[in-house]
């Protein structure tokens, strides 16, 4: 699998994609672990947020797991399409975003795309 580059990832295989509103959801590498998702639970609008801690969850037929967030920051917005149909997780995980936030901090700890590969092998 080619992780995406203009992707950010997380060592809990979380990925954001910087900007205004950075968007984060779970790695390719996650889903697999993960298999087939079927429920999604994501933060209020306004929440903020410091890296390393419980924004959701996501469950599968397997497990439920905790998410991460991968900075500091305010969540600006929430995938609801996704809440209503959490397998695109697996269908397309670095497309299909979880949440948007407003970052604040906490970018220094993130590692890019050869990084995260050699961390999944």
């Amino acid at each position: 699998m080619a992780y995406p580059t203009d992707l950010k990832y997380t060592k809990d295989h979380e990925w954001i994609r910087p900007g205004d509103n950075a968007q984060v959801g779970i790695t390719d590498y996650a889903q697999k672990q993960l298999g087939d998702v079927v429920y999604l639970e994501l933060p209020a609008v306004g929440r903020s947020l410091k890296k390393g801690e419980v924004f959701g969850t996501i469950e599968s037929v397997k497990a439920v797991s905790e998410l991460y967030s991968p900075v500091d920051g305010e969540v600006t917005g929430i995938n609801s399409a996704l809440v209503q149909n959490p397998e695109s997780v697996n269908k397309d995980p670095h497309g299909s975003w979880m949440i948007t936030m407003k970052i604040t901090g906490g970018q220094q700890e993130l590692i890019d795309a050869a990084a995260y590969t050699d961390l999944t092998k």
